[in-house]
């Protein structure tokens, strides 16, 4: 009891930012957020906060639950079998609107009285890019109005955490992973700023494409939640518009609806069938503004998860039922030439003369506001489909790999008694046969595209201990094949897990192999043949001594056979 009490005058000594502040032109510096935190979940028994892991700052990161069970173990059990919301704020620093108003909330929550009967248990990240919030200024955002001073989009590895979903370069993403898994939320919403073009709208949302959604899923989402969300904000006269992605430099010219990749925060919650939103509150607002439509979208999103609880839950069960009768899975979705349209509040627009360069720039005119329809492309469809196996092969060679596939929940077996029945099987392998790298690093790594891979006919492969075999008859079955297969935008091999696997090890002087090539050509009738027809039809091939050497030297068994092989199978059962 005395350890209480000392503890209790140690936390209201502390020099708190007053809650007023946080509905002007001011956020709190990340030690003062913590404290707020810490100070909340001591004086009320229905908020706790847990550190979940470390950040790449060496600081913790913290979630906040409401509604919990006052017992870590019970609070995320609770969160699993009730309908749960998870918020994830400072991802960016210098989008702090979310870290407002989320205190903003619990103040009201706190005041307003604390009902929990159908409230969702909602976990918060009170500010998940930790060395990005304390890296505060007030000048790196010079498009942005407010607050005066807020924090850096890079983290401490001056990584963009946005980024980094798949690929968990940084410490925070396994601490998020595991608030993520431990909450299992059934809808996710991630707090942000935009920047581009200017329009009369406080208030944008993204949500997952819709056609790669559970049809259940894409049915809640965009029939129930999205309609009552506008109609709601609405009424509290703040207008909400898709997130206005242009596909040139002007609305009028038309939007799109964004492509939610993995990589992002909503694109990796949403392969757990969470229902998934990124809030992107307009830079050129009044922080204030911001904060307000941003406290308004997550009220909004509280009072309909209170009052559709069982029809959420249903949605999510019927979508993971849904994954698992798929036979094929379609991937590299791609935004459709159909169009649609949307009525849009905007402001007119000119091209003058610039004062700076001498050259025509865009302006916008706030005094000429507009309110008419624009041309919206909001359909996607995959451009291509594959086979799902009923396992993977992984070898445990693939350290880096694994690692990620645990920290996602996602089950397998290494113990070599399980592996016994599969230590000679036919499989197949990946053999990469091409792709595109970036010309300069991306978020810390050359991100392979355009990925061409054939699968080798199924030969018997003999395992070694410790590799690993991973069912596809799992929950999370969406997120294990969206990262193991190759061709996948955002797989482990395009984030370049499997670069070592590509390069080849063994090469020839040509000097010493000139002799051996005439060799080969003379004993292989059919090798000789394809040599010159090659040489007849591609001019630069017959210009470079190398290329034409290196072509019978591919063709020959002293060629690697292992160069391009990943260590990868797959197996179907017949």
């Amino acid at each position: 009891m005395k350890k209480k009490a000392l503890l209790y005058l140690l936390l209201c000594s502390i020099s708190f930012v007053s809650f007023a502040q946080l509905d002007g032109n001011t956020t709190p510096t990340y030690s003062e957020l913590i404290d707020r935190y810490r100070q909340l979940a001591f004086d009320h028994e229905e908020i706790e906060l847990y550190a979940m892991g470390q950040s790449d700052y060496g600081l913790p990161i913290y979630v906040c639950v409401l509604n919990g069970a006052q017992d870590s173990l019970k609070t995320f059990e609770k969160a699993r079998q009730a309908t749960s919301l998870m918020i994830n704020n400072g991802i960016h620093p210098g989008e702090p609107d979310g870290i407002n108003a989320c205190l903003i909330w619990i103040e009201d929550w706190i005041k307003f009285g604390k009902s929990t009967k159908e409230m969702p248990v909602i976990g918060i990240i009170p500010s998940y890019n930790v060395g990005g919030m304390i890296n505060r200024s007030s000048s790196s955002r010079a498009n942005q109005d407010g607050p005066e001073e807020y924090g850096f989009r890079g983290n401490a590895q001056n990584l963009d955490l946005n980024r980094d979903f798949i690929k968990m370069d940084s410490k925070n993403m396994f601490a998020f992973a595991k608030i993520f898994h431990a909450l299992d939320p059934d809808l996710f919403i991630d707090t942000h700023v935009s920047n581009g073009a200017d329009y009369q709208y406080t208030l944008t949302y993204i949500s997952s494409v819709k056609e790669r959604m559970a049809p259940s899923m894409a049915e809640i989402t965009y029939k129930k939640f999205i309609p009552f969300m506008t109609d709601n904000l609405a009424k509290q006269d703040i207008d909400m518009i898709s997130y206005v992605n242009l596909v040139d430099d002007v609305p009028e010219k038309g939007m799109s609806v964004f492509n939610d990749l993995p990589r992002y925060s909503m694109g990796y919650t949403s392969l757990f069938n969470t229902m998934s939103f990124t809030i992107e509150t307009h830079m050129l607002k009044a922080f204030n503004n911001r904060t307000q439509a941003t406290l308004s979208f997550l009220k909004n999103t509280i009072t309909w998860m209170s009052e559709n609880s069982s029809e959420i839950e249903s949605a999510r069960e019927a979508a993971f039922k849904h994954d698992q009768s798929l036979v094929e899975f379609p991937f590299n979705y791609q935004l459709t030439d159909k169009k649609d349209s949307i009525l849009f509040k905007g402001y007119a627009h000119s091209y003058p003369t610039s004062d700076v360069t001498g050259l025509k720039r865009l302006k916008y005119h706030r005094d000429l506001p507009f309110e008419k329809y624009i041309p919206f492309f909001k359909t996607y469809a995959p451009k291509n489909n594959l086979e799902i196996p009923d396992y993977y092969i992984v070898g445990q060679q693939c350290t880096e790999v694994l690692s990620r596939l645990k920290a996602n929940g996602v089950q397998f077996e290494k113990d070599p008694s399980i592996l016994s029945n599969y230590k000679k099987v036919k499989m197949a392998q990946y053999k990469v046969k091409g792709f595109k790298s970036k010309n300069r690093p991306y978020e810390g790594h050359f991100l392979h595209s355009n990925m061409e891979i054939d699968l080798l006919p199924p030969l018997e492969v003999m395992l070694k201990d410790g590799d690993v075999l991973i069912s596809t008859d799992q929950r999370n079955r969406r997120f294990i094949v969206s990262v193991l297969e190759p061709e996948m935008p955002d797989s482990y091999f395009a984030w370049n897990f499997f670069d070592s696997y590509v390069q080849q090890k063994e090469y020839f002087s040509s000097y010493v192999f000139e002799d051996k090539a005439l060799e080969l050509l003379a004993k292989n009738r059919e090798l000789k043949n394809r040599f010159e027809k090659k040489k007849a039809s591609d001019k630069e091939f017959r210009e470079k001594a190398y290329t034409q050497l290196y072509f019978i030297y591919q063709h020959s068994e002293y060629y690697e056979p292992t160069h391009n092989l990943l260590p990868l199978f797959r197996i179907v059962k017949q």
